[in-house]
């Protein structure tokens, strides 16, 4: 029910819409309802959860439900409740609640008030689903109903080029971590047989095999959470409204990969050099978003570098092994970063002092300095080897769509005359085209036989059919003929 009662929230929302109800200010304040009961329900549900653990223990992994299954494996819905996935579900879901109560004022009025309170409730939904899944499986429906959400959400503006442009890139980029992701629980259906955490902590893999299957839910983590090299996708991302980027870009969305990783934890340790790399790439985008964070101007690009580079530094701890000290972390910096981000658009209110300067030795460093204030051109290059051959190849594909595809099966309401004295007859496309000269050899036939009156082709023909049915009908009535029916059915019979 945790993820459920938001996603239920979602569609009752957006059935409203489909309606016609969610329109005006009086259908505000029932979509806002709607998702504050849902997010405070998943909360509550949580804490009764947690108060259970102080008298049964752990609930650990549950397996609900088999979702579908092949020869081999299986799906489940299942969860993994223990001491990683219900404190952080916990906080996630007040902060989710915090989060609605605090949009439902600050997009009062705004023309997407409805369809930002779908994509959130379908947010809460997802996160809940990727924290306590108990199958990699389950995990994956949540990463990508996050993904979804937050691409809508950083094009909620999409009337502006920048927006929808920005979208896009987020977009492109995690999609390079949702294929590591979807490699990695390819390998564990063929070489584990499952999808289920404790199947894949147990599974006797040798270690090449194991470094492989880790690999891949290592790129998802490091894209979810916006580490070197995906990091430019997480500064475009501010693009949507604040509320969205509180619990996406600095609370719960990028943190996930962390999570995953936290999750992963038992597979980790016996990869130590994968665990070096985590260290090391955390550090890089630490020592990164430090430089970048010097140079910043507005306070939500600021607080976005500093909480990438909290990240990293949770990275770091993952890869020394002090996975305890990453999830305290994490839950402390999620808590803390809602709060800022949320305060921003009041900062220039709180604060009449100008954005401090970059340090001396920075501005001395012209260098330095310049890459910082590029962000040493990483967003320029993720423009280049993701967004840019994304946009020629949707270019193309449209190009191909309107020259042969749009005419071979033809447009609705593009139609032209077939014939120019029957302009009602109208057709566009070869299936188009095929179909009204079937339509019109059809037309042709029955004007033949059956539309010229009394004495036509058809009427003679019934009518030279009918006398001799009528004969025969006329023979069979016969008593000779009846007795010759009956006895050849006898014979046939015996």
């Amino acid at each position: 029910m945790v993820p459920l009662l938001p996603l239920l929230a979602a569609l009752v929302t957006g059935g409203r819409v489909l309606l016609g109800r969610g329109s005006g200010d009086a259908a505000e304040p029932l979509t806002e309802r709607l998702a504050e009961l849902a997010a405070l329900a998943s909360l509550l549900l949580l804490l009764l959860i947690d108060l259970s653990v102080w008298w049964h223990g752990w609930p650990g992994h549950r397996v609900f439900v088999t979702w579908f299954a092949a020869a081999h494996w299986q799906g489940n819905i299942s969860f993994l409740l223990d001491a990683l996935s219900l404190p952080v579900a916990t906080l996630t879901a007040l902060i989710g609640w915090l989060v609605v109560r605090f949009s439902a004022a600050y997009l009062h009025r705004e023309a997407g008030f409805h369809r930002f309170f779908i994509v959130l409730s379908l947010f809460l939904a997802g996160i809940q689903g990727v924290l306590l899944a108990g199958n990699g499986l389950l995990l994956f429906l949540g990463w990508e109903m996050c993904g979804v959400a937050s691409f809508l959400l950083i094009g909620y503006a999409w009337q502006r080029p920048r927006a929808t442009g920005n979208a896009l890139f987020a977009f492109v980029t995690n999609r390079a971590g949702d294929a590591g992701l979807l490699f990695s629980l390819g390998l564990a259906g063929f070489w584990v047989g499952s999808f289920e955490w404790p199947a894949l902590f147990d599974a006797q893999l040798p270690l090449v095999d194991l470094r492989v299957l880790v690999l891949g839910f290592v790129v998802a983590a490091l894209a979810k959470s916006a580490q070197l090299p995906f990091t430019p996708w997480i500064a475009r991302a501010l693009e949507g409204p604040t509320p969205s980027s509180a619990i996406f870009y600095g609370a719960v969305l990028v943190h996930a990969g962390v999570f995953l990783l936290l999750r992963l934890e038992p597979l980790l340790r016996h990869l130590p050099d994968v665990m070096a790399g985590l260290l090391l790439i955390g550090a890089l985008t630490a020592a990164y978003t430090w430089l970048c964070g010097l140079v910043q101007t507005d306070v939500k690009s600021a607080l976005i570098f500093a909480t990438v580079f909290q990240v990293g530094l949770m990275f770091v701890a993952i890869g020394l092994g002090w996975t305890t000290l990453a999830t305290i972390h994490l839950c402390l910096h999620a808590a803390w970063r809602t709060w800022q981000f949320l305060l921003a658009p009041s900062w220039l209110v709180l604060t009449r002092d100008r954005p401090a300067p970059p340090p001396r030795w920075l501005a001395a460093n012209q260098w330095l300095y310049t890459a910082a204030l590029q962000r040493f051109w990483l967003d320029k290059l993720g423009l280049a080897l993701l967004a840019a051959p994304t946009e020629a190849i949707a270019r193309d594909v449209r190009a191909l769509e309107e020259s042969f595809i749009d005419r071979a099966i033809g447009e609705p309401g593009r139609g032209h005359a077939v014939q120019p004295d029957r302009p009602l007859v109208q057709a566009d496309g070869l299936a188009g085209r095929l179909l009204a000269g079937v339509s019109d050899l059809l037309q042709r036939i029955e004007n033949r036989l059956l539309l010229r009156g009394r004495g036509g082709v058809a009427e003679r023909l019934l009518r030279e059919a009918g006398r001799w049915l009528q004969t025969l009908e006329e023979l069979l009535e016969q008593p000779r003929y009846l007795m010759m029916a009956v006895m050849a059915t006898f014979v046939v019979i015996l």
